[in-house]
């Protein structure tokens, strides 16, 4: 086996391609699961179990059963129902539920985290419900729960290949692609195992860069 720049060259305007909706996939669909998974656990809290019972229900059945089963359901079933789009709005739609499901559990503990104190400080000033959660609890519980978000990113990062089953080219689609028309599978795989390498390095050190930036 001989190693071909001229494959690698040929790859690289398609690996462009797949690297920018991998990216796509990424930043929208951490935004998906942040946002979500915050949802999630606020109504986790709420003092009815008409709202805490269903809520329960989806987020341990979502995170209970496989990503490619939903991102399947997603994009085959529920188009016979007349809900569609396009294959990458529902891959971002599906590994962000998916995901949020497990940040939901980060929030919680960062929430319960929170010393008894802080509540009691704010209930002493009188200050309304919405101003306790996001003036007292929310800013120190998100402060307790960034690194454990950071590496559900990356985790996500590493899952983005499977939307590849829904006809998302992302960095792994493109490559399978390309591998298959040209018959030369080395160089293209070999490029997209560094390039999750590289990507996965950089979040982390963006991650502990944020990190050290509310430490102060």
């Amino acid at each position: 086996m001989t190693w071909d720049w001229n494959a690698v060259s040929a790859f690289m305007p398609h690996f462009w391609d797949g690297l920018l909706v991998t990216l796509q996939i990424l930043v929208l669909g951490s935004l998906i699961s942040f946002v979500l998974g915050l949802v999630w656990a606020l109504l986790m809290r709420v003092p009815s179990r008409w709202v805490t019972w269903p809520v329960g229900v989806v987020t341990e059945f979502v995170r209970n059963t496989p990503l490619l089963v939903q991102l399947f359901f997603l994009f085959y079933v529920l188009p016979e129902w007349g809900v569609s789009a396009s294959a990458l709005t529902t891959g971002v739609i599906g590994i962000g539920l998916h995901y949020s499901t497990y940040t939901m559990q980060v929030y919680r503990a960062g929430i319960e985290a929170v010393p008894a104190g802080q509540w009691e400080a704010a209930t002493a000033l009188n200050l309304p419900l919405g101003r306790t959660w996001t003036a007292v609890i929310l800013p120190q519980a998100v402060h307790r729960v960034v690194p454990a978000l950071g590496n559900y990113v990356i985790s996500m990062l590493k899952d983005t290949p499977l939307l590849m089953a829904i006809t998302v080219l992302e960095m792994l689609g493109e490559a399978r692609l390309f591998s298959q028309q040209n018959f030369q599978f080395t160089e293209p795989l070999t490029v997209i195992g560094v390039a999750f390498v590289i990507v996965s390095y950089l979040a982390s050190l963006a991650l502990r860069a944020l990190e050290r930036r509310l430490a102060h």
